[in-house]
């Protein structure tokens, strides 16, 4: 199972050892956000923000993968229409990695309703029914850890460092 945070240490000025964590979340463009052509829209606002891409992938998701993934709405009315929906086409999977990763992700998805979210927003900006909005990003950490662990194998992740870290991030 993959974590949704790396662990690096760094030297501090006192000649201790800390650990800073990195936050990982999962996005994925959906099917009608990769037949629309966002995908380039939707990874440059990612990179534009700051936050380090480790994991890419297209793939159309297999029924067993979109129950699981979705499993957490078994039970609703609206289960199969979202597994239909997102197997029925191409997606592209994400791990992103940064500081507040996930929280940021959510503000600039927008909310799930297209109609609700604010403009400047993903969702705001590209969509505008329910059904079809694009994008889907973890929601809390442990949700993070479970999604990038069911979509990608630890192998498909990237360790790396950005050659512009520091104008990324201070320290």
């Amino acid at each position: 199972m993959c974590l949704p945070i790396r662990a690096s240490g760094v030297d501090d000025d006192d000649g201790f050892f800390k650990v800073m964590a990195a936050e990982r979340s999962f996005i994925a463009i959906k099917p009608d956000g990769v037949q629309r052509g966002l995908v380039g829209e939707i990874l440059g606002r990612f990179e534009r923000k700051g936050f380090k891409l480790v994991g890419l992938k297209q793939l159309t998701p297999t029924r067993e993968l979109a129950e699981q993934h979705y499993g957490v709405h078994k039970e609703r009315p609206f289960f199969a229409g979202l597994v239909d929906f997102i197997t029925s086409g191409p997606v592209v999977a994400m791990v992103w990695e940064g500081d507040g990763v996930i929280t940021s992700a959510r503000k600039m998805i927008g909310a799930t309703k297209p109609l609700e979210a604010e403009p400047g927003t993903i969702r705001g900006d590209l969509a505008i029914n329910i059904g079809r909005n694009v994008i889907h990003g973890s929601d809390a950490p442990e949700t993070a850890a479970f999604e990038i662990g069911l979509w990608f194998q630890p192998s498909e992740l990237s360790d790396w460092t950005p050659s512009d870290q520091g104008w990324r991030v201070e320290g």
